[in-house]
């Protein structure tokens, strides 16, 4: 409308609550946020997102999602249905999943682009209430991303952890570390915008780490970063805190605040 990105049908039910603060430019931010301030057991969200053409979206969340104990192995769901039109950006920019004790969680995020389309998105969790002292203290996480671009699956993430069959602080899964952030970024090689935001993941590598006597345990955040096609880029990093994570999620609003994307850093006033 007139350039302008805008929320113009929008339905949610208990416990999902959508919020839409206005923007100052073109793009339409959108908040999830939920009436009891997390996920209980049984909680089955699903969000269906459509993009027009050439809009711009910046979705994120109110504060982390919290994911509350199942004492009767009920599993907490959250479900994503993204669909985005010609030219359009959608930026899916959450704070973490936070899972509690004795938790069970579910989800799936499952997006539809158009060749000119972008997407970056993140997924983010932690292993517990880590300033409680809480580690790998839930019963199950399963996560799925599925991304077509034109009806060709481009990207297929799956993970699934249980700590009470897996040795959590083992080297080969998560040592000593607790908060653990992807980030996907698909869009045409030929976009300046997918050009951009793949030279500001491929800065976040980490200075020293193909050195032969490169030391993981003695690094706060270990980042790794591949383009795993040439219209998919995937950024993973682990780190000991949430704190040692900002500053590549600041790398990364800084880049989308160009006037090209969305023309300003919507999380400015959060952090």
């Amino acid at each position: 409308m007139r350039g302008q990105s805008r929320l113009v049908v929008s339905l949610s039910q208990q416990p999902l609550k959508l919020l839409n603060p206005a923007s100052p430019t073109p793009t339409c931010h959108v908040v999830l946020s939920s009436y009891g301030g997390g996920l209980v057991a049984g909680d089955s969200l699903r969000l269906h997102l459509t993009g027009e053409v050439h809009t711009r979206l910046f979705l994120s969340t109110q504060a982390s999602t919290r994911v509350f104990r199942s004492p009767d192995g009920a599993v907490a769901e959250q479900h994503t249905t993204g669909v985005l039109g010609a030219g359009a950006l959608a930026v899916v920019f959450p704070d973490p999943v936070v899972l509690q004790a004795q938790s069970r969680y579910r989800q799936t995020q499952d997006w539809h682009l158009q060749p000119d389309s972008l997407l970056l998105l993140l997924d983010w969790f932690h292993a517990g209430r880590l300033e409680q002292g809480e580690r790998f203290a839930f019963t199950s996480l399963q996560t799925e991303l599925r991304v077509h671009v034109n009806q060709q699956l481009v990207v297929l993430d799956r993970f699934s952890f249980r700590p009470a069959e897996h040795i959590a602080p083992s080297p080969a899964h998560f040592a000593d570390y607790h908060t653990f952030l992807s980030v996907f970024l698909v869009g045409s090689p030929a976009d300046s915008r997918f050009a951009h935001l793949g030279r500001v993941l491929e800065n976040q590598k980490m200075a020293g780490s193909q050195q032969p006597h490169f030391r993981v345990d003695a690094v706060e955040c270990l980042v790794s970063v591949v383009r795993a096609r040439d219209n998919v880029y995937v950024l993973r990093a682990a780190a000991r805190s949430r704190a040692a994570l900002q500053p590549l999620c600041d790398a990364l609003l800084a880049a989308l605040a160009a006037e090209e994307l969305l023309g300003y850093n919507p999380l400015k006033r959060k952090y």
